[in-house]
C-alpha cells in the first residue's frame, strides 16, 4: 500500500499565496542589493539616462505583471537609474518618484532640467561672460559637456554654460564629454 504525505488543510491553502509572495519579492531583493556600483548591464549605478519614448509606464516592480505606478509623457526627461534587474531599470525622477521601466524605453542621450529659478546660460564657463539666454525652471536641454562646476548645455538650438548645481540630470562629480 503506497504511503502519502498529507499537508494539513490550513497550510495547503497558504501555499499559492506564499509562492506568489516569494516570486514577487525575490527580484526586488536581488536588484536592490547590488552594492558593486555596477548593474547587470555592466554600467555604473547610479547614472543618468533620458526617457526614450513619448509615453513610458513606470511599474512597482521589474516586469509587466507589476502594476503601473506612474506614466511619463515627456520624451527626453532625465531620470536616474538606481537599480537594475534583467531588462528593467529602476529609475528616479526629479521629484524623487521611483519606478521600474523596461530598458528599451530609455535612451543614453543625456538631457538635463533647469532647477530652482530662471538661470542664465553664459557664452563661456564664467559668470562675467555674456549671457546667451535665460532659462526657466523645468526647461529641458541637451547635456553637451560637464567638467568641474560647469556644464555646457544646448537649449532651443543655442548652447551655453551653466553651473552644475542648477541642473538635474548630471551627477555631482561626473565628467561628461
Amino acid at each position: 500500500m503506497p504511503v502519502f504525505f498529507r499537508i494539513p488543510r490550513p497550510w495547503f491553502r497558504l501555499l499559492p499565496a506564499l509562492f506568489l509572495l516569494l516570486t514577487l519579492a525575490l527580484p526586488l531583493h536581488a536588484a536592490e542589493n547590488d552594492e558593486s556600483g555596477e548593474g547587470a548591464s555592466g554600467l555604473p549605478i547610479p547614472r543618468f539616462v533620458s526617457l526614450g519614448a513619448d509615453r513610458v509606464n513606470a511599474r512597482t516592480g521589474p516586469g509587466e505583471r507589476y502594476p503601473i505606478a506612474w506614466v511619463y509623457v515627456r520624451r527626453g526627461l532625465p531620470v536616474e537609474v538606481v537599480a537594475e534587474f534583467d531588462f528593467y531599470r529602476k529609475i528616479r525622477d526629479q521629484d524623487g518618484a521611483e519606478g521600474w521601466v523596461h530598458k528599451r524605453l530609455l535612451s543614453g542621450r543625456r538631457n538635463v532640467l533647469i532647477t530652482g529659478a530662471i538661470r542664465p546660460l553664459y557664452r563661456s564657463p564664467d559668470r562675467k561672460a555674456p549671457i546667451v539666454l535665460q532659462a526657466e525652471p523645468g526647461v529641458q536641454g541637451r547635456l553637451l559637456k560637464a567638467k568641474g562646476d560647469w556644464c555646457e548645455v544646448e537649449i532651443a538650438g543655442r548652447s551655453g554654460f551653466i553651473e552644475r548645481k542648477h541642473l538635474y540630470g548630471v551627477l555631482p562629480n561626473e565628467t561628461f564629454e
